[in-house]
């Protein structure tokens, strides 16, 4: 029986997979990771090669990849170096809050149109045809996930998108739509039932419309929290993925995926406001603790509708659109990477980091001019680079958390219950099931050291040694690394932020390749870096 236990600080450590760590008085200097180096049980199933992928706001979306007269070249660009990297590109989920009132005009001559009132806010969004030439700028062979309205309770409009979306772009680029935007915040005061007394025969009556007779929906795209402890009335009562089933959301078969939306930190009130900083944001223990009360419903949505099912279709640092000096910073590309990995080690199949129109302090990029500012790159865009790299294109590479690792109950270690970085170090491994040694030992490793340095600090940096030696096939064996760093973790300029050497502020990679041979088992990883190990 799979479950999460109430008294998370008292239970015991999984497996003797854990590691040594001696400190000073300021910070750990050393870890020795002690194996064993075998695969893990835990370890997930061959890593999806979109695990980083992308949500783009809709109305946003012109912004971002421009038209067939203009596109954009740097948002391409941006896009294909990630696709290089896996030979698979990042599916882009065509959604948000605007998509639920977002209208097809089959003779509207623009690609996108946003009616903004006499007071500047966006009161719709309109699509024309020529929208869908907008989509296929997109690197080749990008799958689509397409967010259809459901909040305005009009089917006819969204049944005349669903079509329009079929026509215009076909099956092998549409890979799955969803009816509504976190439907669980509505001024409909949706729960699970009411929801699936609506979704589940749209869905049933769209699929027939449009001749599809395999599951093609991705039900949920809720954002609110889950309860703890999980188990409770109270959480049981929560409109989720899981509660959606059990209304008999899947009752047409409709269902192909689950998202849930995650957000860990909000500036959307002062009270939350005042715990979206850096110093939260850049923390382990922090964002598995988060992470982790996802994990029964991953587990329940998993076990309904096949290993690949749970996806997080949005996210990012801090909702409400960010917050500057944060979202905007090097310290949110550590928290990306760490995020992304650990999410994938916990059985979450894809991550769609949300891209909102500009001032989003939490994009990746800025893909125009704007009042917020100039067309730029921001650092956390290097954290998908090392994903990407990391996956390769390999499709048989397996993960674990290695390092804090897991409580015997599946939930991650936390400083209470045995992590002595206190949510500084975190260690990830790859095991690729068609290497000569696949299940004896990794073939690549992650080494992430999210203690936080800023550009702006008068004491030397902080570093740690990470001793790999038990990992290693071979006694004497030589390794490649590769880095992610910047200066600290408050820049804020791509410029300053090298992925193997290179920067990406331009669009495309700019320099040599750096890569540093190690062949003492002995990884020195700088505060707020990390490496991407492999032999």
């Amino acid at each position: 029986m799979w479950f999460l236990s109430t008294a998370l600080h008292c239970v015991a450590l999984a497996s003797a997979r854990h590691a040594l760590l001696s400190r000073d008085e300021t910070s750990p200097s050393k870890l020795t990771l002690s194996g064993p180096a075998s695969l893990p049980t835990d370890a997930t199933l061959p890593l999806n090669p979109a695990l980083a992928s992308f949500s783009i706001e809709t109305a946003s979306f012109e912004e971002f990849m421009g038209n067939q007269s203009y596109p954009n070249k740097f948002s391409q660009n941006l896009f294909e170096n990630l696709k290089e990297r896996t030979g698979v590109p990042a599916e882009v989920r065509i959604g948000g809050i605007t998509a639920d009132s977002t209208f097809w005009d089959p003779n509207q001559e623009a690609a996108l149109y946003n009616f903004i009132d006499s007071t500047g806010a966006l009161r719709n969004t309109t699509l024309g045809p020529q929208f869908w030439n907008s989509v296929r700028l997109l690197p080749e062979g990008t799958k689509i996930v397409m967010t259809l309205d459901l909040e305005s309770l009009n089917y006819t409009g969204t049944l005349d998108m669903a079509e329009a979306a079929w026509m215009g772009l076909g099956s092998r680029q549409i890979s799955r739509f969803e009816i509504g935007n976190e439907p669980d915040q509505y001024y409909l005061n949706l729960n699970a039932q009411k929801y699936t007394a609506i979704w589940e025969p749209w869905t049933v009556n769209i699929s027939k419309a449009l001749g599809i007779d395999y599951p093609e929906f991705q039900v949920g795209a809720t954002v609110k929290d889950p309860l703890w402890p999980y188990n409770t009335p109270q959480a049981d009562a929560l409109f989720d993925c899981v509660s959606a089933l059990a209304a008999g959301a899947n009752g047409g078969h409709t269902v192909t995926t689950c998202s849930e939306h995650t957000y860990q930190y909000s500036v959307c009130d002062p009270t939350r406001a005042a715990a979206a900083t850096l110093t939260n944001l850049v923390n382990h223990t922090r964002l598995a603790e988060y992470l982790d009360l996802w994990q029964p419903r991953i587990h329940s949505v998993r076990t309904q509708l096949g290993p690949d099912a749970f996806v997080i279709g949005e996210f990012n640092s801090v909702s409400c659109g960010g917050r500057a000096n944060v979202s905007n910073t090097f310290g949110q590309a550590m928290w990306l990477l760490d995020t992304t990995l650990y999410a994938a080690s916990i059985n979450v199949s894809r991550m769609y980091v949300h891209q909102g129109g500009p001032p989003a302090h939490y994009n990746l990029w800025y893909p125009v001019d704007s009042q917020s500012g100039p067309i730029q790159v921001f650092p956390s865009y290097s954290a998908y680079l090392f994903v990407t790299e990391a996956i390769g294109h390999s499709r048989s590479l397996r993960l674990s958390n290695i390092f804090p690792g897991r409580q015997a109950n599946g939930s991650s270690i936390t400083t209470a219950g045995g992590d002595p970085s206190a949510g500084q170090i975190s260690v990830y491994g790859f095991w690729d099931e068609k290497s000569s040694n696949s299940h004896n030992y990794p073939t690549k490793l992650a080494l992430l050291n999210l203690e936080i340095y800023n550009q702006t600090d008068s004491y030397p940096r902080p570093n740690i040694t990470i001793d790999i030696s038990a990992y290693l096939p071979k006694k004497d064996q030589e390794v490649m690394v590769k880095w992610l760093t910047a200066p600290g973790a408050d820049v804020m300029s791509a410029d300053l932020t090298t992925w193997a050497g290179q920067t990406f502020a331009s669009g495309v990679a700019e320099g040599n390749i750096v890569e540093e041979k190690v062949s003492n088992g002995q990884v020195v990883v700088e505060a707020s870096s990390a490496a991407l190990v492999y032999w």
